[in-house]
């Protein structure tokens, strides 16, 4: 267990604290050497919105604090984090594994303390396994999977060869493709699992060997305008585009990609608000430090509009369909008052740009057109 502060702790009043609750996962290498996240991913969105935060809350007398704890142990992060609550801490904004967010959710249920998910897609967190102390600022599957689906849709790219892999956040992307290709009129023509044998990812043979297994692994498919791909492990995904039997671009995990954020984003501000980062963090804003950016944002958004550091007065207006913040992508963001699910446009992107921004033109809402994208409230199996 680590746990440290960015500044000494005030004792006035008007502090606020948040409390970044990061669980240490050991993953494997990704396919491409460009893709080592930073040791700071995440923690650096935190910083830069606490420090804008205090750019806002000055004025009003509020001082922003941030606090992180870090352990690869769940029960570990969870006794901290009850500590720190009974000391108190109120907001907490976690990076951490499914499990851990429902734990947490669960052990501070009767306290003063709610609980922003920044880094977990998983869809039942969100509807069955919801919990009424938890908001969400990272997009689920669903919503990413409906946003690409809509703009393979707009593009007229109707037929989808869908290839997943075995792992389980790889089966549950699929579905939610599934999902989305039936809600937009999309159609699977064919599904194929992509079986990943041990110790081949850095084979001798190196791009050779791949140049032969992936054209022979998408041979003979059903037409298909795209191949749709389901790799969140990220164990495969990357060899598709250029090397399949026909050829059609890629979509899904790799290739074109449904994201929160991209780093060459330059509309709505977000030149400047990129460059403020790259200033304090030394690098680009990568998906996780915008989704913990956000979360900390709508913390010192609702403390701004109430004029208040009370627990009370901040929650309830995270709560209120008052309650909105600006994320850089042209209009006001909302949490879904169904699930705790804030409401975004999602970018479509290769990895150097942006190619557009879902919802798309002509997929419409009673609503919102933004409630196109993931579970809508007739929908949801949520009951808090």
């Amino acid at each position: 267990m680590h746990a440290q502060s960015t500044q000494q702790p005030a004792t006035d009043a008007k502090t606020i604290g948040i409390l970044l609750v990061h669980e240490k996962v050991d993953r494997p290498p990704p396919l491409s050497l460009l893709d080592i996240p930073p040791s700071d991913d995440g923690v650096a969105g935190a910083k830069q919105a606490i420090a804008d935060n205090n750019n806002t809350g000055r004025f009003l007398g509020q001082d922003f604090r941030l606090d992180m704890i870090e352990s690869a142990k769940p029960d570990e992060l969870v006794a901290e984090a009850v500590k720190q609550v009974a000391a108190g801490q109120h907001f907490l904004v976690l990076m951490v594994q499914p499990q851990t967010v429902l734990a947490l959710a669960d052990a501070l249920k009767d306290k003063e303390a709610l609980l922003l998910n920044a880094g977990v897609p998983d869809e039942n967190l969100r509807e069955e396994d919801c919990r009424a102390n938890v908001f969400h600022t990272s997009p689920s599957r669903a919503m990413l999977a409906d946003a690409l689906a809509q703009y393979l849709v707009w593009k007229q790219w109707r037929r989808w060869f869908l290839i997943a892999g075995q792992q389980p956040e790889d089966i549950a992307f699929a579905e939610a493709l599934k999902r989305a290709a039936k809600r937009f009129g999309a159609r699977i023509v064919e599904e194929r699992t992509f079986i990943v044998e041990s110790g081949s990812r850095r084979a001798d043979g190196g791009h050779e060997q791949v140049q032969q297994q992936i054209p022979l692994f998408t041979q003979n498919a059903a037409a298909h305008d795209v191949v749709v791909v389901a790799d969140e492990s990220e164990q495969f995904g990357e060899y598709l585009p250029f090397r399949t039997w026909e050829p059609r671009p890629v979509a899904g995990t790799q290739g074109l990609v449904a994201t929160s954020w991209h780093p060459a984003l330059e509309q709505w501000g977000g030149t400047q608000f990129q460059n403020r980062f790259r200033r304090s963090a030394n690098r680009t804003m990568r998906p996780l430090d915008y989704d913990v950016w956000l979360a900390v944002r709508a913390i010192g958004e609702a403390a701004t509009r109430r004029r208040s550091t009370a627990f009370a007065e901040i929650s309830a207006h995270l709560r209120s369909a008052e309650f909105e913040v600006a994320g850089f992508k042209g209009q006001r963001l909302t949490f879904r008052d169904w699930n705790g699910q804030l409401r975004q446009p999602l970018l479509i992107a290769t990895p150097k740009l942006p190619v557009s921004v879902s919802p798309q033109p002509g997929f419409l809402h009673q609503f919102s057109v933004l409630d196109t994208l993931g579970i809508d409230r007739p929908e949801t199996k949520c009951k808090m």
